[in-house]
């Protein structure tokens, strides 16, 4: 460990996910740099993730007996938080050795708080979705087929920039920052896309540096506990409350996706709204008819 103070508090909501979540935290607990404080929120919690955690003396967590989703996880997990910067992070991910480091030496080289910088995703399928930014190597998609040591043999062996678009975990944000932009709204609850508004709300602020770190990596098992979830009509709520589209936003915003050293930090032209206006009708429509 780098110091015997905590370096980043890690935040992991979690969901009925405890044999992924023990995965999570101890490979926090093994591949970090630094000493990290990791901080759950317990969704419902009916496997037994709550007495378990119990007998963790270095985490602390809070419990829901029901499923309160991302968003209120987050903002609940605040005030447990006495690190500088904080961690959002998923409970179906494993970090690899260095990736705090990487993201820490990024930090040093800014030198102020106005980012968000992420890790980059090693995933074992491709997606079609464009907001998604990964290295796509199939390391397992379970427990059981999980290749924990060729992982640690080889996540640096696929060649990634650094890239633009950091939005979604696991992500690294001042708490002054979070502060100022008041967390995360519950209005996205149970959490789709809760990460493109709070990244809109960086942007509204002023924050122009969305980075993803090429060298911190996390691997991804894929949406554990999303797949069981029934999902809030995001897309809509973002476009009825900024007026474009999250798809807009990612893309000539942020640039998500592009190499950092090309998009840097400014926005690409937008496009014309007339398409959004028809958008934004029928999302009215969905959320208050």
């Amino acid at each position: 460990m780098a110091s015997d103070s905590f370096h980043f508090s890690i935040i992991i909501p979690t969901w009925n996910n405890q044999p992924y979540l023990e995965l999570c935290i101890n490979s926090i607990r093994k591949n970090s740099h630094f000493k990290n404080k990791i901080i759950i929120y317990v969704n419902e919690g009916k496997d037994g993730t709550a007495d378990w955690l119990k007998t963790q003396p270095d985490i602390e967590f809070l419990h829901s007996t029901k499923n309160e989703g991302i968003c209120v996880a987050m903002n609940s997990c605040r005030a447990l938080i006495r690190t500088e910067y904080m961690v959002y992070m998923n409970d179906d991910m494993y970090v690899c050795p260095g990736w705090d480091l990487a993201l820490y030496n990024e930090m040093q080289r800014i030198g102020h708080d106005n980012f968000m910088l992420s890790a980059t995703l090693i995933e074992p399928y491709a997606t079609t979705n464009p907001s998604v930014v990964s290295i796509v190597k199939h390391y397992g998609d379970s427990l059981e087929t999980f290749k924990e040591q060729e992982l640690l043999a080889t996540y640096n062996d696929i060649p990634k920039k650094d890239w633009s678009g950091s939005s979604w975990p696991p992500s690294v944000i001042s708490t002054r920052v979070w502060d100022v932009a008041g967390g995360y709204s519950i209005e996205f609850s149970p959490g789709m896309y809760s990460d493109p508004d709070f990244s809109m709300k960086l942007w509204k602020y002023g924050i122009r540096i969305f980075k993803g770190i090429g060298s911190s990596r996390v691997y991804h098992f894929q949406s554990k506990s999303t797949k069981r979830l029934k999902k809030n009509k995001g897309a809509d709520t973002f476009l009825v409350k900024w007026g474009i589209t999250a798809r807009t936003f990612y893309r000539y915003y942020l640039r998500m996706g592009e190499d950092y050293d090309v998009a840097g930090e400014a926005p690409q032209a937008i496009p014309s709204m007339q398409q959004t206006r028809g958008k934004l009708k029928r999302a009215f429509k969905v959320l208050f008819s």
